[in-house]
């Protein structure tokens, strides 16, 4: 083989690696990965006292559960899946392969390494698949034994359920940066860094990631278009308003837009007014929790 056709191959392998990506977006990009244009990014930092972190949990507890205990396994009505605990974290049964990214049994893990005490039932269960196949079922036992100390357990864990949420937004700003096109990739950072300087911008960033997602994987699109927080971040205008204004604002034109490309109609007629009701919370706090860095 000559060098010259040698070396057209070497450059059309890097090619079409470097644009593959990666699907998953709970792992890390892979070392090496990243062009140099990011290798040396940066990205803020989430750090927050047991005080800051406990408010961040109530907010997010009753956003999705209207801080109701009963809420914290449960069903909704038009999904494949059962959303459990505080942050409504993704179940799925056996036979369901969904598009968006499942994060219950990565609480869990992260619970077990604290040595949360959990439910017998659910440390043996092998595979680890929610065990109702269908909404249908899982109405039929909502009212178990089984049911009842799941929740009670979720009640009881809701500090490491927060942590669970901070831990999975932090670890994510940095792929958020590098996944940005390279002409918007310093803006984004920029806001990325307003955002977490104050109380209410770190909420809004923990929160639309456990809300929404990072934005990242491949699957969560609906028409090729996202609505994760790389895509919040990048609808942004950077006018003169404050930078969490034009989040929540960019926040709400992202999900009307996930909701007319969607195929299912609730999500139109019944979903998308929760959501923007959601956006509301996005607002400074009374009191500061998070010093200005």
């Amino acid at each position: 083989m000559s060098r010259n056709v040698y070396e057209s191959l070497v450059i059309g392998w890097l090619i079409i690696f470097t644009l593959s990506g990666c699907s998953n977006e709970l792992d890390p990009t892979p070392a090496g990965a990243e062009s140099t244009s990011v290798q040396d990014l940066s990205a803020p930092t989430i750090t927050l006292s047991d005080a800051e972190l406990d408010w961040v949990g109530q907010q997010i507890f009753r956003n999705e559960c209207s801080a109701k205990k009963a809420c914290l396994v449960h069903w909704n009505k038009g999904e494949a899946f059962p959303s459990l605990g505080i942050g409504h974290f993704i179940w799925y049964p056996s036979a369901v392969e969904g598009r968006f990214v499942e994060s219950f049994p990565a609480l869990i893990r992260y619970m077990a390494k604290r040595d949360a005490p959990l439910p017998r039932w659910l440390a043996r269960l092998d595979p680890f698949d929610a065990p109702w196949p269908d909404r249908a079922a899982f109405l039929e036992v909502a009212d178990s034994a089984r049911v009842a100390e799941l929740r009670e357990f979720l009640l009881a864990t809701r500090d490491l359920q927060a942590g669970f949420i901070v831990q999975r937004a932090s670890s994510s700003l940095l792929r958020v940066i590098q996944a940005a096109p390279d002409a918007q990739r310093a803006r984004v950072k920029r806001h990325l860094e307003e955002l977490v300087s104050t109380s209410g911008g770190v909420y809004a960033v923990i929160d639309y990631v456990n809300f929404k997602g990072e934005g990242l994987s491949a699957t969560e699109q609906y028409n090729g278009e996202g609505w994760g927080l790389l895509q919040v971040l990048l609808a942004m205008k950077g006018d003169d308003r404050p930078t969490l204004d034009q989040f929540r604002s960019a926040a709400a034109e992202v999900l009307t837009r996930r909701a007319g490309n969607a195929d299912a109609p609730i999500e139109r007629e019944r979903w998308l007014a929760g959501w923007l009701s959601r956006l509301e919370s996005y607002r400074e706090p009374d009191h500061t929790l998070v010093a200005p860095k």
